[in-house]
C-alpha cells in the first residue's frame, strides 16, 4: 500500500468520518424536539437578550437545552443578531432551531386584557394585577405617582385610560398597558373635542371627559346616552346641581356597600353633585367612545330630569312634578 493510500485511510478518512458524524449529530440536535415539562412553556425574551441568556431561561423553565450548542447554532445561522424581544411559547414538537427561528422572526405569543367601559381606576388596577401574563410594576404605586409615571397632564388619573381590549406579548408590564390606554384615551378625546357642538357649557376637554364619565355610569340603554347627556348640559346651563348618584358613590370609595342613603347624599365631598354645583373635580370612571360622543354632541331638548324605569331605559321629564310622577311609578311602584 502506497504512502498516499495509508495517509488517506489512517488520517484523512477518520477525519472525514468524524466531520460527517459531527454534521449528522448537529443536524439531529437542531431538529430534535425538546422534552417539555408541560404542553406549553412561556419564555420572556427581554431587550438585549443573548442566545446564552435565552438558553439559560429555557433551562430555568425545566427544559434541557445545551447553552453552548444553542449559542453555536445561533452564530452559524447568523440569527443571533436578529432575535427580537417579546413573549414566546414553546410547544410540544419544538426543536432548538424552530425556537430560534421563531425568536428571530419576532413571532411572539400574544395575550389580551379587556378594560371595561365604566370601570374605575381601582377596578382597572385589580384586573391588571390578576392577569397571569402581565408583569407587575405598579402594585405599590399610588395613583398620584402612577399619573406621573404615565405622563398624564391632569389633576387625577381616573378616567384617563381608554376602555378597550389590548393585545400584548407575555411579560408586558402593567405600566406599559396603561401608557397605551392613556394614549388611546387622549387621541379619542382630541377627536371628540374637535367635533363637539357649539356653545356647550364645557370649558375644556377634561371637563368633557368628566361629563362623559357620568353619562357612562348613568346610561343603561345605549340609545339614551345623548338624551341623558342633554339633561346634564341643560342643568349646567341653568346652574342647577347635577344631582347624580354615581358621583356620590364614587366619592364614597370602598365605603359604598351597594346602597346609597339620604345621609350619603348630604355628606359633602368633592364628588357630591348634590351638595356642590357644576361638575365634580374628576371623571368617575373610564369612558367609551359612545359616551364621549354623547357628552359632546348631546340631544337638544328641554328635559331636566330622568329616572330609571328598571329595564335599562329611562323616563325623562321637563318639570319636577312630571319627574315626581315618574319616580312614583318606576321607583315606588305606584300605578299612574
Amino acid at each position: 500500500m502506497s504512502a498516499v493510500n495509508k495517509l488517506f485511510i489512517y488520517v484523512v478518512l477518520p477525519i472525514l468520518v468524524a466531520i460527517a458524524c459531527a454534521i449528522g449529530a448537529a443536524y439531529y440536535w437542531v431538529n430534535q424536539p425538546l422534552a417539555l415539562p408541560s404542553p406549553k412553556v412561556d419564555i420572556l425574551v427581554p431587550k438585549g437578550a443573548t442566545p446564552a441568556s435565552i438558553a439559560a431561561q429555557i433551562n430555568q423553565a425545566r427544559v434541557a437545552l445545551s447553552p453552548a450548542a444553542f449559542v453555536l447554532m445561533a452564530r452559524l445561522t447568523e440569527l443571533d443578531t436578529k432575535i427580537k424581544a417579546g413573549g414566546y411559547q414553546l410547544v410540544q414538537g419544538d426543536s432548538p432551531l424552530r425556537i430560534l427561528r421563531r425568536m428571530a422572526q419576532g413571532d411572539v405569543t400574544s395575550r389580551q386584557i379587556t378594560l371595561v367601559e365604566g370601570w374605575n381606576l381601582r377596578q382597572i388596577r385589580a384586573a391588571l394585577a390578576q392577569h397571569p401574563d402581565i408583569r407587575q410594576s405598579i402594585h405599590s404605586t399610588s395613583d398620584a405617582e402612577l399619573r406621573a409615571q404615565v405622563g398624564l397632564d391632569a389633576p387625577y388619573a381616573e378616567g384617563l385610560f381608554f376602555p378597550d381590549t389590548y393585545i400584548f406579548p407575555i411579560g408586558t408590564t402593567d405600566l406599559e398597558i396603561l401608557q397605551r390606554a392613556a394614549r388611546a384615551q387622549q387621541q379619542m378625546l382630541d377627536r371628540a373635542w374637535a367635533a363637539r357642538q357649539d356653545n356647550l357649557p364645557l370649558r375644556s376637554p377634561y371637563q368633557a371627559l368628566i361629563l362623559a364619565s357620568i353619562v357612562e355610569k348613568e346610561t343603561g340603554k345605549a340609545s339614551d346616552r345623548a338624551r341623558i347627556a342633554g339633561v346634564f348640559i341643560n342643568r349646567l346651563r341653568l346652574n342647577m346641581p347635577l344631582q347624580t348618584d354615581p358621583t356620590v358613590i364614587y366619592g364614597m370609595g370602598e365605603a359604598f356597600d351597594g346602597k346609597i342613603r339620604k345621609k350619603d347624599l348630604q355628606t359633602d365631598h368633592a364628588w357630591n353633585t348634590y351638595t356642590r354645583g357644576g361638575l365634580p373635580v374628576s371623571p368617575i370612571a373610564s369612558v367609551g367612545q359612545a359616551s364621549l360622543t354623547a357628552a359632546l354632541n348631546p340631544e337638544k331638548h328641554e328635559f331636566l330630569y330622568f329616572v330609571s324605569k328598571g329595564d335599562g331605559s329611562s323616563a325623562f321629564a321637563r318639570t319636577l312634578p312630571e319627574h315626581n310622577k315618574n319616580v312614583s311609578q318606576y321607583i315606588l311602584g305606584r300605578k299612574p
